[in-house]
């Protein structure tokens, strides 16, 4: 199991500083992951959000590759359905190209009608146009219509599915699944084994809710701040309202998928991490390093025992690569 970091880039009112100073500080991190040995970064996408929400991730992965000399780049993911195939490969072989190799093509369907306008495919049918995308790019790889190619023999692709049956049209594919949520796992490898593929090619990967501190007890009224704000960012900008219960998310932990938090040690984080993966074939799992209001050494900390601490812990216990094999 590789650990990796998850930038969600945003500039919220009650935190604003220059645009200039939040893409300077994301390139930073990214450089700070490598230094503490984690082993990639991951970046999402979204358009309109008053916070500035991160609207072009590849563009932003170009200047990481060229910033960072081992940390695999992923995205986590890309709109798929608002570009064609040929500009979505375009981009990502550039990418690949700059980094030598370390590009993890990440594609989602997205579901905000806004989005969809904004780039002028309203009435979209996301789900079904991300599956065609992603087929259509193989397939352009495949004849060597677009160049230049990636540098990867061959680029590594993952589709974000939170249902079963999406789960398990990714495994006939052949892809990566963007999701460490259990319940899934055994769709996605009937999937594997319906297209064709090795069950033992399944690889899973995604975020999850974890934060790690010294002192869980003292940083959680921050931390949950944070939390609290995404949460609700997401519930207004898909036009949803819901009750944010922050000790009830707490208090469900990983088994509250993205509605759930852990903060904890990293020995703790350990445990649950193997309780709750322990049927899951994961390949990487990431957290969450940007993290606007909370302070910038505590934010450093969690990076660093998520990158040293966790992963020893991990790799003793038998579920990662240890250190010294990295």
């Amino acid at each position: 199991m590789d650990l990796g970091v998850y930038l969600d880039v945003r500039n919220p009112r009650p935190w604003r500083r220059s645009w200039a100073e939040v893409y300077r500080a994301a390139l930073s991190l990214c450089e700070r992951v490598e230094e503490l040995g984690g082993r990639s970064v991951w970046l999402s996408e979204h358009h309109l959000f008053d916070d500035g929400y991160l609207p072009q991730p590849l563009t932003l992965a170009a200047a990481i590759a060229t910033r960072t000399q081992s940390v695999r780049i992923g995205t986590a993911v890309y709109l798929a359905p608002l570009r064609p195939a040929a500009q979505i490969l375009e981009e990502a072989a550039i990418v690949d190209l700059l980094s030598e190799g370390r590009l993890d093509l990440g594609l989602g369907a997205g579901y905000r009608p806004a989005e969809f306008e904004l780039y002028g495919v309203p009435g979209a049918r996301p789900m079904g146009q991300m599956f065609g995308r992603v087929e259509e790019i193989r397939s352009l790889i495949e004849a060597g219509e677009v160049t230049p190619p990636p540098f990867q023999q061959r680029l590594p692709i993952w589709i974000g599915a939170n249902r079963a049956k999406g789960a398990r049209r990714v495994g006939r594919l052949g892809e990566g699944l963007l999701s460490v949520q259990s319940g899934q796992a055994e769709e996605y490898v009937a999937g594997l084994v319906e297209g064709g593929h090795p069950a033992d090619s399944a690889r899973m990967a995604g975020p999850v809710n974890v934060f790690l501190s010294d002192d869980p007890e003292r940083d959680w009224p921050t931390v949950s701040r944070y939390f609290e704000y995404q949460w609700r960012s997401y519930d207004e900008e898909a036009g949803r309202s819901r009750e944010i219960d922050l000790e009830g998310a707490r208090s469900r932990g990983l088994e509250g998928g993205l509605r759930g938090c852990l903060v904890a040690t990293a020995a703790e984080a350990a445990v649950e991490l193997r309780r709750h993966l322990a049927e899951v074939p994961v390949a990487t799992v990431f957290t969450w390093g940007w993290l606007p209001g909370v302070p910038a050494d505590t934010v450093d900390r969690h990076l660093e025992l998520w990158c040293t601490d966790l992963a020893r812990e991990l790799a003793d216990a038998g579920t990662a690569t240890p250190d010294d094999d990295r």
